[in-house]
């Protein structure tokens, strides 16, 4: 970043110097072009005033003898001089490499000069072979006095300044680097010193239009920590979840490989080896769900779905976990259809069905309600078992929390079926509701 400052701010005096030859130069060019018009017309006027033209011209026609010096020092003037009659002819030209001959009637500044007075142009000398300034002036009888000096061209002007332009050029560039290589520092220092300094919460940058960056960087920095943090423990209680069932399985096969278990001890080994199985199958299931919900590109078959129906499809598949303890699975409310995928749907309903059923009491009951309330489809899963306390209702939907621990593996349960229904009603951008009174009943409402 620091090149590419320095580069810039040398790109833009560059540009700068450039600009400012180039506009110096064109002003100069018209103060040098004013300049030499001036002096041309205030020569023709000297000229015309003093009547040395006329006489040279009268002495010759007359033949006369004419005053040399004078004659000499018209000749040896910087500017050339043509008198021209009034129908074009050449009277007088001071350059002895002139065509006398030649008409200059048609000449532009001659036009101009017979129809105004005066008149001026700058053209290319077929004589001189160079840029010629020219000045043209009326005289009362009706001739042309016409002055001409030799007007620098712009490029020329340009190169007879390049050596002080190449100069000033080096030096600006010269002070614009250093200048570059400070300012960069400066600017960029407290940057490079809020970046390590990210992990200070109170820290604020130097320059205000930073502070949302700086806020987001550390904002994605913490929610980096936490995801590290959150994936460290969840892999922990996967091993320590994986661990247990494991365990039990081999250690309850060792006592039957080795005969220390017979008849009906046998027969519970084999329980608890079955019972352990499918807790595990479970569990390795539930991590299955977490882990393609966890995928950042996981994809919704999104298809119109019918919350009642669904319900009544999933209280049929609970039908005999609810038998087996005596609890009444009831299901209310009327059709009510959202756009969502059928599939998480239906794991979602059985997540909270399950979850309602092995925490109620025997004889208990759940009841599965759909429906729409203040214009938003709704999902309940209501039970009367025995609740949750206020101050664990906030981390139920954590991974592997459980309210009663022992319970949850006496009936099999994970403590991953709350994780994924949040993760599932996040996925469709639904609002989960808990309401639990402990020993009277858990509410859990799902708004789309």
């Amino acid at each position: 970043m620091k090149r590419k400052i320095n580069l810039s701010l040398v790109f833009i005096a560059l540009i700068a110097v450039l600009a400012a030859t180039a506009g110096l130069t064109f002003v100069y060019y018209g103060l040098f072009r004013e300049r030499i018009r001036s002096d041309l017309a205030s020569s023709a006027e000297v000229l015309c005033d003093t009547g040395l033209l006329q006489e040279v011209y009268a002495a010759s026609s007359e033949g006369r003898n004419i005053d040399q010096e004078r004659l000499t020092r018209l000749r040896n003037t910087s500017a050339r001089i043509t008198w021209i009659n009034a129908d074009g002819s050449i009277l007088f030209d001071n350059n002895p490499d002139a065509n006398l001959s030649e008409n200059h009637l048609n000449r532009p500044e001659v036009q101009e000069a017979l129809k105004t007075g005066s008149g001026e142009i700058v053209r290319n000398s077929s004589t001189m072979h160079r840029d010629i300034m020219y000045y043209a002036l009326k005289l009362e009888d009706g001739t042309i006095l016409r002055v001409s000096t030799q007007a620098r061209s712009l490029p020329n002007i340009f190169l007879t300044a390049s050596p002080i332009i190449l100069i000033t050029l080096a030096a600006i560039l010269a002070v614009c680097l250093l200048l570059s290589q400070f300012l960069s520092s400066s600017i960029l220092h407290p940057i490079e010193r809020m970046a390590e300094n990210l992990d200070d919460p109170i820290g604020t940058p130097v320059y205000s239009e930073l502070k949302p960056f700086a806020d987001k960087i550390r904002t994605q920095h913490e929610n980096i920590l936490a995801a590290a943090k959150s994936r460290q423990e969840f892999t922990a209680n996967v091993s320590h979840e994986l661990k247990t069932p494991l365990t039990a399985i081999s250690g309850y096969a060792e006592l039957i490989e080795n005969h220390m278990v017979v008849g009906k001890e046998e027969e519970h080994a084999v329980r608890q080896i079955r019972r352990n199985s499918d807790r595990l199958l479970s569990l390795i299931n539930d991590i299955l769900a977490l882990s393609e919900l966890d995928q950042a590109d996981v994809s919704l078959q999104l298809t119109e779905t019918d919350l009642y129906e669904l319900a009544g499809e999933c209280c049929d598949t609970m039908k005999v976990a609810a038998a087996e303890k005596q609890i009444s699975l009831l299901r209310e409310g009327s059709s009510v259809v959202v756009t969502a995928d059928r599939n998480q749907m239906h794991e979602l309903i059985s997540n909270l069905l399950q979850n309602a059923i092995r925490y109620n009491n025997e004889g208990g009951t759940v009841t599965v309600s759909a429906g729409t309330e203040n214009g938003r489809a709704f999902l309940r899963v209501e039970d009367n078992g025995i609740g949750i306390p206020e101050d664990q209702q906030d981390r139920i939907f954590e991974r592997f929390y459980r309210v009663d621990k022992s319970r949850s593996r006496e009936t099999g349960g994970t403590g991953l079926g709350l994780a994924i229904v949040k993760h599932i009603a996040e996925l469709h951008n639904a609002e989960i509701q808990l309401e639990s009174v402990p020993g009277k009943g858990t509410k859990v409402t799902v708004l789309f």
